[in-house]
């Protein structure tokens, strides 16, 4: 089981030294693991040779005897990556196999591993075997003997295992039933379902008894709109011996109680588990951001055996805050706390965290309530995306992947990201390299969609103890800001039709579920954030009011809008009707690069319709081409290949979410965030991301440094009118200069006009309105564009072009675009130019994986642009590979 270190166990507390300091400026700590907890006797890993089977007594077992004899094994690990390393399994992401590998899902597996006690841990007063991870419905035997029945793939179990090891040849069995056939009698049984997610296309399941939602598991593992169905089992995180004699500190926690310019006030919260009742030694260290360690307090403690917290308060005076990326640095501070029995050092432990204050304001105002994040007393207009699981088969992220995708995303010009519900709580280092670039992490619990059968008490007091794990695990981490209930339940409920059927078929049985829903939602996990989470908000779902009446508002609280893309695919110009307090979900698709679609198609596989692309095209169940298609065609006709429906996915979908976020930002202070869907992927395919499963970025990715930029020019146009917002996002006034001008396509500029311009500090402020007579005059809209330029010192420059049509309708002309590459220090310079205005500019060299510093953008006639980029590539493998198309090139075919 999980432990918990009552706060209200008795301790004796004896202070002898309890300084202040006052520390100096200095530099944030590069990267090191959050937490660290050593026992006396020791720890061990058992990452070492391991063995994986199909059970001899598996459903599957006769259909797949290729499973069935003892293989090596990787742990952490899971079931299809271990057949995949044997070739019993083709790619799971190459081709179209899923269909062929559901049997996975459906068997029972069984790892297993020898290991030797280390020295001192048979005779330990306390030892214990930590699972970290186990995937999903586990039974563990140790020696022979069974020791744990696990069943939620979220949490940490721990069992005590003294008098049972042996000095060498202990052998621990760990048995994994499938979590299909787990629940699908139960499921059956129901005489009405709640609501599920995704129903499986391939019969490993029915559809009208879908089981994910009664499983604590990752909803995506059972598929998603953009990720495929491979419900895989495993030893998914680290398996570790602990054993100590005396006594172990067991937690570490710095609460910032309050946290200003002047002063920090902290309470480090110590909690013990003791071997034996004694009297110890408690001493605390601080390092500061610049690496200046000082010891802060030294105590005698007198603690019983078993569990208990030692609160030690703390002040720092002129504290280096933590600020997100772009309002200040991120310094981070380190904790260190050790126990010692005599001159003997038993245990320590350590944590790493940024001192700064959130709140979540809500307060009320004249058109509703506010939803804005203020830190350090700033309120910080939240721009980004939301995340998902950053593959299939979690054991395999490495670190590099997750800096890579939180580096562009920071490098895109985000400070918040969203940890979507359907996935898992991310690693510590995932939220150490938040922590380290400025990314406020706005945090889900690990509910989906769908409804869960929150009505059953053993359900729920098994998300609580989930729950508690995780944000005890991660609560140090500054970039955390807010901990949500789920992802769309309440509104899945209240408008889609889940409530509406269920109380027609069985309204006794639905006023249950929502109890249940609201017991959960509403006061269980609630109760723990406030409990355990530091001082964090709490928001009962996305999108919610916080369990208000009405939800999905644009008054209150925080919305998804899914009417442009979803039913009823309004086109992306629709966004400008809709105003929230806070955008937390919005999307259009695309397909990715041509390179990620080579890696799982070959050129004779590609095609709208053919069936290893429909297999990657997972919206409408493979039929999303056809959505992709009409967004597609609206702006810019009927593309004649399948390249150029790629690049025209690429541009719709940037250029749509540029209309919203734009959008979003204009309409500040009424709106304080935006977060489209999504940032990143779970495989090669199709899907709503702007970094794809390679790490490679889309068009959406270069677009979004350029309408994330802390300053920059919003010129939005409908019906007729383009209305023009500054914005800036800097906490100081700022001035520049707007220059207007009106042009043909061909380079003759019919109008020029420049202004100085004043942006207030944190704001958005309306410059003008136009009418398209006013731009145009005389013009012909379909050869003219408006092109609104800011300037503004130390800041780069910002361009928002306004077409007045489709762009299927705009006579493109022939751009004749000039492309030089040559060399520019440790990289490579290009340089660009065209004769005529060349809109949605792609730059690509093939086989070769070169990161540019620009992509995606338009050229206006006779400039030149440079874009510099890096590569492992030589010059003339570069030069030989380089390509260079615009929509012109597109459209003309």
């Amino acid at each position: 089981m999980t432990h918990t270190a009552p706060t209200g166990a008795r301790r004796r507390i004896r202070p002898l030294l309890r300084p202040l300091l006052r520390l100096l400026t200095g530099v944030p700590l590069a990267l090191a693991a959050s937490a660290a907890l050593a026992g006396s006797a020791g720890e061990i890993v058992l990452d070492g040779d391991w063995q994986f089977r199909q059970l001899p007594a598996s459903p599957q077992a006769r259909a797949h005897p290729e499973a069935a004899p003892w293989r090596s094994a990787s742990v952490p690990g899971t079931v299809h990556t271990d057949l995949l390393a044997h070739g019993l399994i083709p790619d799971p992401y190459v081709g179209a196999p899923e269909a062929g590998l559901q049997w996975i899902g459906l068997a029972d597996w069984e790892y297993r591993v020898e290991f030797d006690a280390p020295a001192g841990a048979h005779d330990a007063a306390r030892s214990e075997l930590v699972f970290e991870g186990l995937d999903t419905f586990a039974e563990v035997y140790l020696n022979g003997e069974k020791i744990l029945d696990a069943d939620n793939f979220f949490r940490t179990w721990r069992v005590p295992v003294q008098g049972r090891l042996k000095d060498g040849g202990n052998r621990l069995r760990v048995v994994l039933h499938s979590p299909i056939n787990r629940m699908l009698p139960q499921v059956q049984a129901m005489p009405h379902k709640i609501a599920g997610n995704y129903p499986s296309p391939y019969g490993d399941e029915p559809r009208d008894a879908m089981t994910a939602n009664f499983v604590r598991k990752p909803g995506y593992h059972y598929g998603w709109d953009w990720g495929p169905r491979y419900v895989t089992a495993g030893v998914w995180r680290p398996v570790k011996l602990r054993s100590w004699d005396t006594v172990r500190i067991d937690d570490l926690h710095v609460r910032q109680e309050r946290v200003g310019a002047e002063r920090a006030e902290l309470s480090v919260r110590v909690g013990v588990d003791a071997a034996r009742a004694g009297e110890y030694e408690l001493r605390l260290w601080q390092t500061a951001p610049d690496g200046r360690r000082t010891r802060v307090a030294r105590q005698r403690i007198d603690v019983d055996q078993g569990d208990s917290t030692i609160t030690v308060p703390l002040r720092i005076d002129n504290p280096q805050r933590w600020f997100p990326v772009g309002y200040g640095a991120q310094p981070l501070y380190r904790f260190e706390a050790e126990l010692l029995d005599g001159r003997k050092r038993v245990s320590r432990a350590q944590r790493r965290t940024g001192l700064r204050s959130v709140v979540l304001n809500r307060e009320p105002d004249a058109r509703g309530n506010r939803f804005q994040f203020e830190i350090n007393g700033i309120p910080v207009f939240a721009k980004g995306a939301n995340f998902i699981p950053f593959d299939m088969f979690q054991p395999r992220v490495s670190e590099a992947q997750l800096r890579r995708v939180l580096q562009s995303a920071v490098d895109a010009n985000m400070n918040m990201i969203r940890g979507w519900g359907g996935g898992y709580y991310e690693s510590d280092t995932f939220y150490d390299i938040a922590d380290e670039l400025g990314l406020m992490v706005w945090q889900d619990f690990m509910f989906g969609g769908g409804m869960q059968p929150a009505y059953d008490d053993a359900f729920r007091a098994n998300v609580v103890a989930e729950a508690r794990d995780n944000v005890r695990r991660l609560r140090d981490h500054p970039s955390i800001v807010l901990w949500c209930g789920n992802n769309e339940e309440e509104i899945a409920w209240k408008y889609w039709g889940h409530g509406r059927d269920l109380k027609q078929a069985d309204p006794v049985f639905a006023d249950k579920v929502w109890d249940g829903y609201v017991q959960l939602f509403g006061h269980d996990l609630r109760e723990v954030v406030a409990e355990e989470g530091g001082g964090i908000a709490y928001w009962a779902s996305s999108p919610s009011n916080d369990l208000a009446e009405v939800a999905n508002t644009e008054d209150a609280g925080d919305m998804h809008y899914w009417e442009v893309w979803g039913n009823p695919a309004h086109p992306p110009l629709k966004y400008l009707d809709i105003t929230p307090r806070f955008m937390s979900e919005y999307g259009l698709q695309a397909w990715p690069v041509q390179r990620t679609v080579d890696h799982f198609a070959a050129p004779g596989e590609q095609g709208i319709d053919t069936p290893v692309i429909e297999a990657h095209q997972k919206f409408l169940a493979g039929k999303g081409n056809e959505r992709l298609m009409h967004y597609v065609r609206m702006e810019f006709g009927e593309p004649t290949r399948f390249s150029d429906f790629i690049y025209l996915s690429q541009v719709a979908q940037a250029e749509g979410i540029e209309l919203a976020a734009l959008h979003h930002r204009a309409s500040r202070p009424h709106t304080m965030g935006t977060l489209y869907w999504q940032l990143n992927d779970v495989w090669p395919g199709a899907s709503w991301s702007g970094i794809d499963w390679f790490g490679r970025w889309k068009a959406l990715q270069f677009h979004a440094r350029r309408f994330f930029a802390p300053v920059a020019v919003s010129a939005l146009r409908k019906d007729g009118r383009a209305r023009v917002h500054l914005l800036s996002d800097r906490t100081r006034e700022l001035r520049g200069e707007l220059r207007l001008r009106v042009m043909g396509l061909g380079g003759e500029v019919l109008r020029d006009e420049r202004q100085t311009v004043v942006l207030p500090a944190l704001s958005s402020t309306e410059l003008a309105q136009y009418t398209d007579a006013q731009l145009l005059g005389d013009a012909d809209p379909a050869a003219t564009a408006a092109v609104f330029e800011l300037s503004v010192e130390g800041e780069p420059p910002s361009r928002r072009v306004v077409w007045f049509g489709p762009a299927s309708g705009i006579d493109w002309g022939v751009p004749e675009l000039q492309a030089t590459l040559d060399r520019d220090g440790d990289g490579y310079a290009l340089e660009l130019r065209s004769e005529r205005i060349a809109r949605a500019v792609w730059i690509d060299f093939g086989d070769i994986d070169a990161e540019l510093s620009d992509n995606a953008l338009t050229l206006l006639p006779g400039e030149t642009a440079v874009v510099r980029l890096r590569s492992d590539a030589g010059l003339e493998e570069l030069r030989t590979a380089l390509a260079v198309r615009s929509l012109a090139d597109a459209l003309r075919r």
